[in-house]
């Protein structure tokens, strides 16, 4: 049978994703997986070095496509710093629930947690470049130095904020993870709040649904 020649990027994701969920753990090495897909190995290093950097792929792909769709939406244009940032969580999340069976095996499946964190890198460069288009308000501080640890300061925050909310949703059982939904929406109005110095409401409500999802405490 004669090799597959027009192969591309998205053909090896979806042929490894594939594989993995089929067998439960990655192909043995690339020449048996282009073999099993019927195409020159030297293929797969055009795009990719390792099964390693093609797992950090995917997650950064969910990223790049989630800011794709975003940018087809004339409506998203114009949102605010905050229903934007909502607006990335839903899209993205979308996304990776029509993958979960990949997502949960990739994130949990003999990983410790800074292994899998390894596998999202890509994705923060993604997501911290969204943050910063968003143009937060920050404090006027007159110092070049001291504005630049806080706006990485901010990047860092929102990263963690959105990687717990990931971990919130590799747990949840919730039908259509309707809870994470509730996390997302609770969790940016409560940061944003903070941010514009009125923390009251939103975040005493977002401080009882964690209580209530993670602890099992009835605030």
């Amino acid at each position: 049978m004669a090799k597959k020649k027009n192969i591309t990027a998205l053909f090896i994701i979806s042929a490894y994703m594939d594989y993995v969920l089929e067998h439960g753990e990655q192909p043995k090495n690339v020449y048996a997986f282009a073999k099993s897909n019927n195409f020159d190995e030297a293929k797969f290093y055009e795009f990719f070095s390792s099964f390693k950097v093609l797992e950090e792929n995917i997650f950064t792909t969910f990223g790049t496509n989630t800011i794709q769709v975003l940018a087809q939406s004339e409506e998203f244009a114009t949102f605010d710093a905050r229903n934007k940032l909502l607006s990335f969580y839903y899209t993205f999340f979308e996304q990776v629930t029509a993958n979960r069976s990949y997502v949960v095996h990739s994130l949990t499946t003999d990983k410790k947690p800074m292994q899998s964190l390894k596998l999202l890198k890509g994705l923060k460069n993604v997501f911290t470049d969204f943050i910063e288009t968003l143009d937060l308000k920050t404090l006027d501080l007159n110092q070049e130095r001291l504005e630049k640890l806080q706006h990485k300061a901010i990047n860092e925050t929102a990263w963690i904020q959105f990687v717990m909310a990931m971990k919130f949703w590799l747990d949840d059982t919730s039908p259509s993870f309707d809870k994470t939904d509730q996390y997302i929406e609770k969790s940016v109005n409560a940061s944003f709040d903070l941010i514009d110095n009125t923390p009251l409401k939103s975040i005493v409500d977002f401080g009882k649904f964690i209580l209530k999802e993670t602890l099992d405490i009835k605030a």
